[in-house]
């Protein structure tokens, strides 16, 4: 039996429109007008009419945290609650009571970013969090994920006293209770961690979440999430769940191993790059080379313009690169590296460079994430070496306040170079890297498409590296499924592909470029089988 759905305004992402498509089995098998549509109908099929309403692809997060998503949805969501340091404080105070945490349990949050505080308070302290309360152990991790503050009962917990030494590709500071980068994991290591069954639950209600915003598919950084979690209880949970049916995400997880210790273990446990299936599949080795702009952790190759003297903190050595990269290629992986900085992009390069001659590979498909401060011959090089760019194109709504003030103005003007990339003939890829964000492609499209934040206020932002719509969507579905080998798979309504799809309030070609955010997913459908319909409001 098949499932006609007729009278749409259908994004195919093959540079065409159609007005209807029929499922079966889970597949598209046909894609045409409706009439075409309706002249394949046999007696069993059912008719949907889609009244107008505009359908693409299921959209595909090709870089974020489905476990650390899941996590954040337990904690006090500091996102709403970061106009001010007493902002801050009050939404832990109010979660605290909320949720009626006893004296002695941990309180966690994530989301704040000083950058929008608007008392001018900068950076929250230890004193901060123990004026909320000294007899809870607190962590708040901000927006970024690369930098968190605990106060003195957490230090106490944790049995920290400051003599400690400093962490390679970190920096930890007692007086404040600021931990930066690897230094994060002096406390995460020592936190209280879920078993399996929790891990899957969270895991569940993160993809539950994603289904409400329009994703169907997830390349996903989740083997160092839980650090102290062995990566093991990660992937045996993943596999429990699709073994079961109960995955409603596709699953590319972007492998973080951090030594070639790690890596080798992976490999003889018979991981790599394309084993799996169509719901749960091993992608690439992802590696983390620096912090963050915002935090001013992002590797730069000079200082940064706004903090005289620091350059950020590269997380691995040109060697550690080199080793890791080496015995990734050499067996088959692909390699998605997180690099923010120019200056750690450099190092990247250069350890690419020194793989792919030691083992050529046509399609090696590896790439780099989040490309955001970048030199014009780096770019170059990225599409000599066919390099993948994995953007984030909803981080202009935060970065166009910050970029030129935090590397100046020479090299804020050949950044975030999205039209560029394209220019060059470079696969680019969208996502949010959730949570950093909230897992929500349209907001995405819409930066991607203004160059502006999204309340409008500060752009645009190097107008010239706009995308267009077209061009905005096929990043977050059809370029998506290029970066994990499936653009023969999914990622376009086409015969033959996998049937995920939404449907949207609004057509994104029709409303103006700045509400394309606005727009919302009214129905999600995973292989044809519809796993979110928006409440009627009525």
């Amino acid at each position: 039996m098949k499932k006609l759905y007729i009278n749409g305004c259908v994004f195919t992402g093959n540079g065409a429109f159609a007005q209807a498509f029929a499922v079966e089995d889970g597949r598209f098998c046909l894609v045409g007008s409706t009439e075409e549509v309706l002249n394949a109908k046999n007696a069993e099929d059912e008719v949907i009419d889609l009244n107008g309403q505009f359908v693409c692809a299921g959209f595909i997060d090709s870089h974020m945290h489905v476990l650390g998503f899941g996590g954040m949805m337990s904690m006090c969501n500091l996102m709403e609650h970061t106009t001010s340091i007493d902002d801050l404080k009050g939404a832990l105070r109010d979660f605290i009571a909320a949720q009626h945490i006893p004296a002695g349990s941990w309180v966690r949050g994530r989301g704040w970013n000083q950058d929008y505080f608007t008392d001018g308070h900068g950076l929250p302290t230890k004193a901060d969090l123990d004026a909320v309360s000294a007899e809870h152990p607190i962590c708040i991790t901000r927006c970024c994920g690369h930098s968190l503050v605990v106060n003195s009962k957490a230090l106490e917990v944790l049995h920290i006293d400051g003599t400690e030494p400093q962490v390679e590709g970190g920096h930890y500071d007692i007086e404040t209770g600021l931990f930066l980068d690897s230094a994060m994991s002096m406390v995460y290591t020592r936190l209280p961690m879920p078993d399996r069954d929790e891990i899957k639950r969270m895991l569940l209600r993160s993809c539950a979440a994603l289904n409400s915003y329009g994703v169907t598919s997830a390349h996903t950084d989740d083997l160092c999430t839980l650090e102290g979690v062995d990566w093991t209880e990660v992937m045996a949970a993943y596999e429990e769940l699709n073994a079961e049916n109960k995955l409603t995400v596709r699953i590319y997880e972007q492998s973080q191993l951090t030594t070639p210790k790690s890596l080798q273990a992976f490999l003889d446990a018979g991981y790599k790059t394309g084993v799996g299936d169509d719901m749960f599949k091993v992608g690439p080795l992802k590696v983390l080379g620096d912090g963050s702009l915002g935090a001013r952790t992002a590797f730069l190759s000079g200082e940064y313009a706004d903090a005289p003297g620091e350059k950020g903190l590269a997380i691995f050595t040109q060697q550690q690169f080199d080793d890791l990269f080496m015995l990734a290629h050499t067996n088959g992986m692909q390699i998605a590296v997180h690099a923010i900085g120019d200056g750690i992009l450099d190092r990247v390069l250069n350890a690419y460079e020194k793989a792919f001659a030691a083992c050529p590979r046509a399609d090696h498909r590896s790439g780099v994430v989040h490309v955001q401060i970048t030199r014009p011959e780096q770019l170059k090089k990225m599409r000599d070496m066919q390099l993948h760019a994995y953007i984030q194109s909803i981080f202009l709504d935060y970065d166009t306040n910050i970029v030129e003030a935090r590397v100046g103005k020479a090299l804020a003007d050949t950044s975030y170079a999205f039209h560029t990339m394209k220019k060059l003939g470079m696969h680019v890829s969208n996502g949010t890297d959730c949570p950093v964000e909230m897992p929500i492609a349209l907001r995405g499209i819409q930066c991607a498409v203004t160059r502006c934040t999204l309340d409008g206020k500060k752009g645009p932002y190097l107008p010239e590296e706009a995308m267009s719509v077209e061009e905005a969507l096929l990043s977050y579905t059809a370029e998506g499924a290029h970066a994990s080998f499936e653009e023969n798979v999914k990622g376009r309504i086409q015969n033959g592909m996998l049937a995920d799809f939404v449907v949207l309030s609004d057509n994104p070609f029709d409303v103006a470029k700045d509400k394309i955010g606005a727009i919302s997913v009214k129905r999600t459908y995973l292989g044809g089988t519809c796993v979110y319909e928006k409440e009627c409001a009525c």
